[in-house]
């Protein structure tokens, strides 16, 4: 196998279990095993778990561009911001077993206060602009920030309790309900 190919391997498993079992939990030998290569091969590539850790996390920002690049398909910004609503009920079940990948990461460097934590935080700040900027486009500029704020802190509770109480009719009803709350802040206009 390529070394580019071996790289990518590891960068993905090694995502998976951080989100699976906690960067902390997760050694040089977990990684290893999960690839199928020998430390000595291992550290060819990478040579330390932080300089791992820092390629899951450009990983996980290209995977959360490109998630909202494909929801900019969607003609109106309400829609988009529906989508990232959304993701709660796509990934339930690991976010039912695991957290929120997002959370649980940032979470767990800031109690470690590792030097990636800062890093890692980028990816509510990549959420927290692209949907500030949706609720800008709908006429809400003044508090898009807020608004957008509002959306990150009920979708990660939401996480945070459905691994909690691993409840599937919670999950659904709090979108419902995000989607009711969604509606109300841009009222459509009534056709004659």
């Amino acid at each position: 196998m390529p070394a580019e190919n071996t790289r990518q391997h590891i960068v993905d498993a090694a995502d998976r279990l951080f989100y699976e079992q906690g960067f902390e939990a997760t050694s040089f030998a977990h990684i290893a095993k999960a690839v199928g290569l020998s430390r000595g091969n291992f550290y060819y590539h990478f040579k330390s778990k932080d300089e791992i850790l820092t390629a899951v996390i450009a990983l996980r920002l290209a995977k959360t561009r490109q998630m909202l690049e494909t929801w900019e398909k969607a003609e109106a910004p309400a829609d988009r911001i529906r989508s990232f609503i959304h993701i709660l009920i796509m990934n339930r079940a690991k976010i039912m077993s695991y957290g929120c990948p997002v959370g649980t990461l940032c979470s767990e460097l800031a109690k470690l206060d590792h030097v990636a934590k800062d890093e890692a935080t980028k990816l509510f700040t990549l959420f927290r602009e692209w949907l500030a900027g949706q609720f800008a486009l709908l006429g809400r500029a003044g508090d898009a920030d807020r608004l957008a704020l509002h959306v990150l802190m009920r979708s990660q509770g939401a996480a945070t309790l459905a691994t909690a109480f691993r409840d599937e009719g919670f999950v659904e009803r709090e979108v419902a309900d995000m989607t009711a709350w969604l509606d109300a802040q841009h009222p459509r206009p009534l056709h004659a």
